[in-house]
C-alpha cells in the first residue's frame, strides 16, 4: 500500500528540516552563550509549553499536575535555559494552526505533534524527537482487523491529526469517519460503542488497550511520521537552537533513553 501523499511529504519535509536546523544548532556539546542570551520567553524566568492533554503517556494529569514524556523533554529544555517550566493545556488545533504561539500563549509547543508540510508553513519545527506509526484499535471479536473491513463502519479519529489525514486518504468507500476534539473523547466513544474502531498514533494505542481489555490493537501502519517541537514561525530561532542542542545532548548522555524507558519500557 502506498503512503498517503501528505504523509510522504511530511517525511521528506522532516529530513529537510533536520538538515536546515542542524546548521543553525550551534555546538552539539552545548548551547552557545549567544543563543541563550537571545531567547526571550513570553514570561520572564519561565519556559511556557503548550500541549494538548490528555494524551498518555506524552502528557496527562497526575496529582493535579501535567506530567509525561513530552513534559520531561520540556523540562530538559527549561533546565538548559536555567528557567522554570510551566505547561499549559490548549486545544490541539490551536497548536497546529500556530495560533497559540502567535498569540504568545506559550514559547514552544510539545504535544506529540507530527511534522508535516502543512504545519511547517505556520510553525518552525525542531529536529524530530520521536518516530510514530498509525494504529487501528477495534473491539475484540469484532472481526475488524484491517482497513478494507472498515467499509460501513464508524471510525473515530482525533480532529486535525495525522490519523484523520490517514483515514481521509485510505478509508474504503462507505466508512463513516467521526472526529473528536481530543484523545479522551475518542477513547470514551470507542469504549461505549459509539464507534466501531479508532485510528490514532500507535504511541498511545497501548494505553487505550491497557485501560479497556475488551479492545485490541488490530494493525499498525508505517507512515514515516516523526514528532517535533514547534516555535513561532520565523519568530524564535534562538529557542529552536537551544531545543535542538538539548535533544542532541539528551541522546549523547543517555538521558533520552532513560526518559523513554520510564514511559514506554
Amino acid at each position: 500500500m502506498n503512503r498517503a501523499p501528505r504523509l510522504v511529504a511530511a517525511a521528506l519535509s522532516s529530513l529537510a528540516l533536520m538538515a536546515s536546523l542542524s546548521s543553525c544548532g550551534g555546538s552539539a556539546n552545548g548551547e552557545s552563550a549567544d543563543a541563550l542570551s537571545k531567547v526571550n520567553p513570553v514570561f520572564d524566568g519561565v519556559l511556557t509549553v503548550c500541549t494538548d492533554s490528555p494524551y498518555q503517556p506524552f502528557v496527562y494529569e497526575e496529582k493535579g499536575k501535567l506530567v509525561g514524556f513530552d513534559v520531561d523533554l520540556g523540562q530538559a529544555v527549561a533546565d538548559a535555559l536555567k528557567v522554570d517550566l510551566d505547561v499549559v493545556d490548549v486545544a490541539f488545533d490551536d497548536i497546529t494552526s500556530g495560533d497559540a504561539l502567535n498569540k504568545d500563549v506559550c514559547d514552544v509547543a510539545i504535544s506529540a505533534m507530527t511534522i508535516t508540510g502543512d504545519r511547517a508553513r505556520v510553525l518552525d519545527f525542531s529536529s524530530p524527537y520521536f518516530d510514530a506509526k498509525q494504529a487501528l484499535i477495534t473491539p475484540r471479536g469484532s472481526g475488524v482487523d484491517d482497513l478494507a473491513e472498515l467499509a460501513g463502519k464508524r471510525v473515530g479519529v482525533q480532529k486535525d491529526t495525522t490519523g484523520e489525514t490517514y483515514m481521509s486518504d485510505f478509508a474504503p468507500d462507505g466508512t463513516q469517519v467521526r472526529t473528536y476534539d481530543d484523545a479522551a473523547g475518542l477513547q470514551a466513544a470507542l469504549a461505549d460503542g459509539s464507534i466501531d474502531a479508532a485510528m490514532l498514533d500507535n504511541t498511545v494505542s497501548g494505553q487505550f488497550v491497557k485501560e479497556n481489555p475488551k479492545l485490541k490493537l488490530a494493525k499498525e501502519f508505517d507512515t514515516g511520521e516523526q514528532y517535533g517541537m514547534a516555535v513561532k514561525k520565523d519568530g524564535n530561532i534562538p529557542l529552536l537552537r537551544v531545543i535542538n542542542n538539548t535533544l542532541v545532548k539528551l541522546h549523547e548522555d543517555g538521558t533520552y533513553d532513560k526518559i523513554y524507558a520510564s514511559y514506554f519500557g
